[in-house]
């Protein structure tokens, strides 16, 4: 699923060496909606920029590596002018925190997201083997 805005997701995964920071970028350039992925190696954090849910991303890392969602907003920070009051910074500091509950909340309920998979269960019939013993 794409989102209709662009996003700035911050990634913390446990990569080791070079070879699976490729092998990460690349899991993760393979979804839609993706406009660019920068990686740190020092403290371990992907940053990726485009219109793709971040569960897809983190689902996607979370098949090979152990991944945290660090936070999700808007691609850039919007510019604020300088003659502001510092009543709107309070609000704006309650929002924050509210919007900082909020992705909390969200990391929570996916960081034990490992989607169960199918169990085929194979039966066999006596009736269409031919060389099964039967009782009458």
């Amino acid at each position: 699923m794409v989102c209709a805005c662009w996003q700035k997701i911050v990634l913390k995964v446990d990569l080791h060496d070079n070879k699976d920071k490729q092998k990460a970028m690349k899991a993760v350039s393979t979804l839609l909606g993706i406009d660019s992925i920068a990686m740190d190696m020092k403290d371990m954090k992907m940053t990726v920029i485009g219109a793709a849910d971040p569960i897809d991303v983190v689902g996607k890392l979370r098949k090979c590596w152990p991944t945290d969602i660090v936070s999700i907003g808007p691609k850039e920070e919007p510019k604020k002018e300088d003659g502001k009051k510092e009543e709107p910074k309070k609000d704006d500091a309650e929002k924050k925190k509210e919007a900082e509950k909020m992705i909390k909340e969200l990391v929570d309920a996916y960081k034990a997201y490992n989607p169960c998979m199918t169990t085929h269960y194979y039966v066999h019939s006596a009736e269409e083997n031919p060389n099964a013993c039967v009782i009458l």
